[in-house]
Order: structure tokens, then C-alpha cells, then sequence
């Protein structure tokens, strides 16, 4: 199958499982919308519980890319985490699939896909794990952290202030008040003793 035929699908599965989730959206109304006949789709994608899964994975991979860009070495990594940290909150309000797999609400739909599932936010952490690393190279985070876990630490602080805090007309108010102080105490935890961050800004 041609890649642009493939991405039309694609797009227009995107579109039709944010819209209606996984149980309503159908495969009908997905080959309607990308202008193919149904036995198209499944030349992209085995069985709808894949189109759905490649569904995810391009929406993760566009939010991964898209908060890559913010990534700058030059910048210390605890501003670095910060800003990311909010710009991925803010991406989440667009994209309601990477949404709900951080959420977990696809692992309880779909129980049998939990491993892949897992890759997936896995992936939407590239970018925490980067910054991490980076810290440690700059010297502003310890040396001695298990990275991976602290990534995970951060992802699961972000899901849930999104899941509790934003709602109402001062959500993004009290989000950004959430994840600042939620910040400065992991960062209490993370930063080096070697050098603090007032010495590393100077």
C-alpha cells in the first residue's frame, strides 16, 4: 500500500476514534472519510483493534516530536522539565487518544494490548528521559537517580494534576500552580549537590 494512502487512513481513523472512542467509532465511516473502500483499511491495518493502535502510536509519536523541539542543551534541565512538563499539558487538551493512554483507559478497553500499550507511553517519556540525562551531564541532577523511574515519577505527576486540576474556568491557573510546586520538591530530590542550579544560572 502507498505510504500517502496509508496516511489518509490513518488520519481519518485519528480523527474518528477521538471523536467517538474505540467501541463506536466504525471502520465503515473511517473508509467514508478517507475516501477508501473498507476492504482498504484492513490492507492498512489487520484488524481494528490495530488501526487503533497505529491510531495511537502516530498521535504519541506527533506529541513526542513536537515537545522534542523544546529540548535545547544550552537551557538547564530543571527549566527544561518544567517547560516541557506544561507544554505537554496543554498538548493534552488537543489530543484526547495520547490522553486517555496515559490515562490508562485503553489497558482496562483492551487488557490483551497492555504490553504495546505500555511501549507507547513508554515512548511519550523519550523526551522526560532526555532531559534527565542531560541533567546529569550538566550537573544539575544526581548522578546516582534511576532515570527511568524518575521519568516515570514525572509522567505519572503530570497525569495527575491534568486528571484533577483542569477543570473549571481557572484550570490552567491551577494546573500551572500544581505543577510548579510539584516541580520544586522533585527538584529538591533531583538536583546535584555538587551544584546547585543559582550556581549553575551564574
Amino acid at each position: 500500500m502507498e505510504q500517502s494512502k496509508k496516511d489518509c487512513i490513518l488520519h481519518a481513523a485519528t480523527r474518528a476514534f477521538a471523536r467517538f472512542g474505540f467501541k463506536k467509532a466504525s471502520v465503515e465511516e473511517i473508509a467514508k472519510s478517507a475516501g477508501v473502500a473498507k476492504g482498504t483499511v484492513y490492507l492498512a491495518a489487520e484488524t481494528k483493534e490495530d488501526l487503533f493502535y497505529q491510531s495511537v502510536h502516530r498521535e504519541v509519536r506527533a506529541w513526542t516530536a513536537e515537545l522534542a523541539k523544546l529540548v535545547d542543551p544550552r537551557v538547564p534541565a530543571d527549566q527544561l522539565l518544567a517547560s516541557c512538563a506544561q507544554a505537554g499539558l496543554a498538548y493534552l487538551n488537543q489530543k484526547p487518544l495520547v490522553r486517555e493512554l496515559l490515562f490508562g483507559s485503553y489497558h482496562l478497553m483492551l487488557p490483551e494490548w497492555t504490553e504495546r500499550l505500555d511501549q507507547l507511553r513508554e515512548l511519550g517519556r523519550a523526551n522526560l528521559l532526555e532531559i534527565l540525562r542531560l541533567g546529569v551531564r550538566q550537573q544539575v541532577f544526581r548522578e546516582d537517580l534511576d532515570l527511568e523511574e524518575v521519568a516515570k515519577i514525572i509522567q505519572d505527576v503530570m497525569i495527575a494534576t491534568y486528571l484533577f486540576y483542569n477543570r473549571g474556568v481557572d484550570r490552567e491557573q491551577k494546573v500551572a500552580r500544581r505543577m510548579a510546586t510539584a516541580f520544586e520538591m522533585l527538584m529538591g530530590g533531583l538536583r546535584s549537590r555538587k551544584k546547585t542550579h543559582a550556581e549553575h544560572a551564574a
